[in-house]
């Protein structure tokens, strides 16, 4: 991989990285700012991805569908299908919390659990990635 290429993808890497510490900062607040840290698993997931498709030279368009950017991941390494499956619950959290409305907001588990999606998302493409 051209050097330019690897400061890309290490780039979208710290992105989903300082995504992942902000959902986390987010849970650690008195109260818990649950909506934010939904957003980061979010956009966590979803830099992750493009850095993977970044890597495997396949452009993606400038969206937060996480259905869309896991399919084209699957197509380069159908061993993501497990991390990734799960993840495309998070498109949501792109948009549904940033906005007033009548919104119910999830469960401090449920937020939890986003986290653990994002992180096993951005685990996977960093495993696949460093082999």
């Amino acid at each position: 991989m051209a050097d330019s290429k690897k400061r890309e993808v290490a780039a979208w890497l710290q992105k989903a990285e300082n995504d992942m510490r902000g959902a986390r900062i987010d849970m650690e607040a008195a109260p818990p700012l649950i909506e934010d840290a939904l957003f980061h698993c979010q956009q966590a997931a979803e830099k992750a991805m493009k850095a993977f498709l970044t890597a495997h030279d396949t452009l993606f368009s400038k969206t937060h569908d996480l259905d869309e950017l896991a399919m084209a991941c699957e197509e380069i390494d159908a061993s993501l299908k497990e991390a990734l499956g799960p993840a495309r619950n998070l498109s949501i959290f792109a948009w549904e919390f940033r906005y007033p409305g009548d919104n119910v907001i999830p469960s401090e588990k449920e937020a939890y659990d986003a986290i653990v999606t994002a992180e096993r998302v951005v685990m996977a493409v960093h495993q696949r990635l460093a082999g």
